[in-house]
């Protein structure tokens, strides 16, 4: 039952991510254009350049407002990454620290070195 709850939900956010795709490109590029045109503002000695810098980054800034869907796609990156960890998560670890018996033998061999 776990593992069809793990599909399903991995199988909706593989939709998620797939539908917002495109947005997510346009936002890292819109992004690095920011980035770029920010450092360039940071250089700039004229005042007409720093307007012109700043019109540029102003735009850019717009272009990553207008793909805020981007951010589902990356939750949705996220949800399967914890789907894939959860997926080949070991069950033998946790049915060795709850078992009586195993735990009863550590303590019998406490007990035995004293």
């Amino acid at each position: 039952m776990k593992k069809f709850g793990l599909l399903l939900a991995g199988g909706i956010a593989a939709f998620v991510l797939l539908s917002n795709l495109g947005p997510m490109v346009a936002l890292g590029i819109s992004v690095v254009i920011l980035y770029f045109v920010f450092k360039q503002f940071l250089k700039a000695d004229s005042t007409l350049m720093k307007i012109g810098w700043g019109i540029i980054g102003f735009i850019a800034l717009m272009a990553s407002a207008s793909n805020i869907p981007a951010i589902l796609g990356i939750a949705a990156a996220y949800v399967l990454y914890i789907v894939y960890k959860k997926w080949n998560e070991k069950k033998t670890a946790v049915v060795e620290e709850n078992d009586p018996f195993t735990n009863f033998e550590k303590q019998w061999a406490e007990i035995k070195k004293n």
